[in-house]
């Protein structure tokens, strides 16, 4: 019989219902195709902060080792995220989100451990394993068995838990077939195996418990608002860019001065800690810089999890020996032998422990040292066959990351971020560093800053240079006065009073980034100390522990800073540009002892045999002059400059004069 909608018309057309359902269903089926295409995101800080409330309740069944460790994982991606936004972004709340993850992280790391070596030992000794779990059951079952009031029986040999959990399944429910699941002909057992994995599952249920009260403590309505409001903060930086890259490079760095040290001495702590730099390297590269996540994903994976192999055998082989389950004979003998398993429920062949001769605790020890020791070397070369050499990984990954002089610029670009969180007008903050520098290139053409404050010149032939303290990256009082200048005013985000000493803790606490010297950035942090209240003086707590040379640079730029914040005190950018006008140098040149006019006049170059040097500077007690483009005689910002510019003259030891000047700077 036809169906009703074969026959349907539409319009008076026969069979045209039939083309329409036809084309309404083609529709769904391309609606419905579009939807399964829709991949979900599986980086990015949000991404991973929403995983963690999700994995939070997965965990929270059975705190199995799966969800454990997809836990974990989140908490460090977070926390290894957040890590490198503070450096950009100051906001305090990245702080609180790092240590709420990190106690959460930290309850669960002693019960991951225990499910590690768990692994480890039924993939090391899989038949043993297999028969200690069964013994697992069984120890189980007994307890369920004895009276509720009697206290344990420790004389038994059983390793007993009484803050364990009562079993879900009762005796009557358990078959004779779930309580002999060891095989009937099993092989040589290892007692030093089924000891270690009896006291490693006594310890699990102890752990689950503690990781169970640090769950319930996590505030997960907290963390929820945090995964709403710092992605919008973090996405103020488009992925990908130049700042991530240089952020990478930083952790690059650190990762591969971790991998140097390892390969000179080889221990345990040390692979240890360049695992965990190279992890924090890969969760940047994976979050930040999705085309090189792309290309280095897989290498990174692969290296990660050598190294985390290589700890997790150092677990093993060091909770073996705490454990002391070499120093008996035959530890599994005493728990099979207990009372309760020689009762009738757990009588058979099953249940009967292999009676092929048992190693001596020294025997146990070697075999298992050799076996541990085999697999760990085999993962250190492999490690050494990807890493070590000229066409190793850590050569791949530095090609797409910034170099030279790239380096410099992007560490200046970070602390502009990270200064322009916390300084309220750091328009202000830019024209005081470019007044600032103009200054000091001025004074130094004119010779009028002696001493450590002009030493930039390279350093002699055959002098070891530090990595990170030449001129080139960034050494010199020029690149301190920089920073102090664009981060003067960053204590204003702890209120106005004061500001000045709070910018030197802030600058002081903060981290070098790559490119800047360490010394530069704590000059810097002094300098802007006193670009503002009282005078630096030798005597002053700030001042008093540095060098003569070091306090006579300082003091040197505090002055150049104090009278460059002056020109802009009103914040309203007048003053465009300022120029030393008067100390021109001479205006002859020296040629073979002799010196030339413009003229073309020859004068002795030498006077009693020594060079003539030409006239650069100023005269003795002549004033300097400074043109500032912008400056009005009389405003409140030239009193401003009068009150501010004592500290130069003092340092000069000349008086200082500013004037106003019609057409540009040139």
């Amino acid at each position: 019989m036809p169906s009703p909608t074969i026959s349907k018309s539409v319009n008076g057309k026969p069979g045209a219902g039939i083309v329409k359902q036809a084309t309404v269903k083609e529709k769904t089926v391309k609606k419905t195709a579009v939807k399964k295409t829709i991949v979900k995101k599986t980086t990015g800080l949000r991404y991973w902060m929403l995983r963690v409330l999700e994995e939070c309740d997965h965990v929270s069944t059975d705190f199995s080792a799966d969800p454990v460790h997809d836990l974990r994982v989140s908490l460090r991606r977070c926390r290894s995220m957040a890590d490198g936004l503070i450096a950009i972004d100051p906001d305090p709340d990245w702080k609180a989100m790092k240590k709420a993850g990190k106690r959460l992280f930290q309850r669960l790391g002693d019960l991951r451990d225990i499910q590690i070596m768990m692994e480890w030992i039924e993939k090391l000794f899989p038949a043993e394993a297999s028969v200690a779990g069964a013994s697992v059951v069984r120890a189980s079952v007994a307890r369920a068995l004895l009276p509720a009031t009697s206290p344990p029986d420790r004389s038994s040999g059983i390793i007993e838990n009484p803050a364990a959990e009562p079993p879900t399944e009762s005796f009557e429910d358990l078959t004779t077939e779930d309580l002999t699941t060891e095989e009937h002909n099993p092989p040589p057992g290892d007692p030093a195996a089924h000891a270690l994995l009896e006291i490693l599952t006594s310890r699990e249920a102890e752990q689950k418990r503690e990781a169970r009260a640090a769950l319930e403590e996590f505030d997960r309505k907290q963390w929820r608002q945090w995964s709403k409001s710092l992605p919008q903060r973090a996405a103020h930086i488009r992925p990908g860019s130049a700042v991530f890259k240089h952020l990478a490079l930083e952790r690059w760095t650190a990762a591969r001065e971790l991998h140097k040290h390892a390969l000179r001495n080889r221990s345990k702590v040390a692979f240890h800690t360049l695992r965990i730099g190279i992890k924090r390297f890969r969760y940047i590269v994976e979050n930040f810089l999705p085309a090189e996540h792309k290309a280095w994903s897989n290498d990174l994976k692969a290296v990660q999890d050598l190294l985390g192999e290589v700890h997790d055998l150092d677990v093993l082989w060091a909770t073996a020996l705490a454990s002391q389950i070499f120093s008996t004979q035959s530890s599994s003998r005493q728990i099979f032998s207990s009372p309760v398993f020689s009762s009738p429920v757990f009588s058979g062949p099953s249940s009967q422990v292999s009676s092929s001769p048992a190693l001596s605790g020294a025997e146990l020890r070697e075999t298992w040292h050799r076996r541990i020791v085999a697999e760990r070397n085999q993962r250190i070369d492999s490690y050494y066959k990807k890493m070590v050499g000229a066409n190793s990984l850590w050569n791949v990954w530095r090609v797409g990351l910034p170099q030279g002089k790239q380096i410099q610029a992007l560490a200046t670009q970070r602390m502009k971020l990270w200064a322009k969180a916390l300084d309220p007008d750091f328009a202000h903050s830019e024209r005081v560093a470019r007044l600032a520098l103009e200054l000091y290139d001025g004074l130094t053409a004119k010779r009028l800053l002696g001493g450590a404050a002009t030493n930039r010149t390279a350093p002699a032939a055959g002098t070891r240079v530090v990595p990170g303290t030449s001129p080139a990256n960034g050494a010199g009082a020029r690149s301190s006065l920089m920073m102090a200048a664009l981060l003067h005013d960053v204590g204003k985000s702890q209120g106005k009073k004061g500001h000045h000493k709070a910018s030197l803790e802030l600058i002081k606490s903060h981290a070098t980034p790559l490119g800047w010297n360490p010394q530069d950035m704590q000059r810097a942090a002094t300098v802007a100390r006193f670009h503002c209240g009282a005078l630096p003086a030798p005597s002053h707590k700030a001042l008093r522990d540095l060098l003569p040379d070091e306090q006579k640079t300082t003091i040197q730029l505090a002055a150049i800073l104090r009278l460059a914040n002056a020109f802009d005190s009103f914040h309203d950018g007048h003053i465009r540009q300022i120029e030393i006008e008067n100390g021109q140098a001479g205006k002859g040149r020296f040629e073979n002892g002799s010196r030339h006019s413009k003229s073309g006049a020859r004068h002795p170059g030498r006077t009693n045999g020594f060079l003539r040097k030409p006239a650069v500077g100023l005269a003795k007690n002549e004033a300097l002059i400074i043109a500032a483009e912008g400056y009005t005689p009389g405003s409140p910002t030239a009193q401003t400059i009068a009150a501010e510019r004592h500290l130069l003259e003092t340092v000069l030891r000349r008086p200082v004069m500013v004037r106003a000047v019609k057409s540009p700077i040139r």
